[in-house]
């Protein structure tokens, strides 16, 4: 069984982010604090920090298969269809994207569907799926 990561985020705003990946994304909320919230983010545990905005947090991008992808971006790999379900929901919910659901690398080694989106505090977030897992390391 593959062990879950665990990660922490800056937000500058903590209830818009518990509603944001509880409503939107349907994780759970664990431990938390004035400060910080637990997030079962698909069976990882993602933490959400509470820190004001402040400019000097810089972004950039690298081009990945004709797309700008933000860095830096966590996100979750999902089993085909649930990328798909998650896709359309977040669609109806007009979620405003980085990079619109699509295949990645289509007909290729390592062939996925991927999309990005900002959670409300602007971290850059990845789903991604595989219809063959075993490409997910896949040269």
């Amino acid at each position: 069984m593959l062990q879950p990561f665990h990660v922490a985020v800056p937000v500058d705003d903590l209830e818009a982010a518990r509603l944001f990946y509880t409503k939107v994304l349907g994780c759970k909320v664990g431990r938390s604090s004035k400060l910080w919230i637990d997030i079962d983010f698909f069976g990882h545990q993602y933490v959400v920090h509470y820190k004001e905005k402040n400019q000097d947090n810089i972004k950039s991008s690298n081009p990945v298969d004709g797309h700008e992808v933000p860095i830096p971006h966590y996100g979750v790999v999902l089993k085909w269809e649930d990328w798909e379900v998650l896709a359309k929901k977040l669609k109806d919910m007009a979620i405003s994207f980085i990079i619109e659901p699509h295949i990645r690398f289509e007909g290729k080694v390592g062939e996925q569907a991927t999309m990005f989106f900002n959670d409300p505090a602007g971290n850059a977030l990845e789903f991604k799926a595989f219809k063959d897992l075993s490409q997910l390391f896949a040269k």
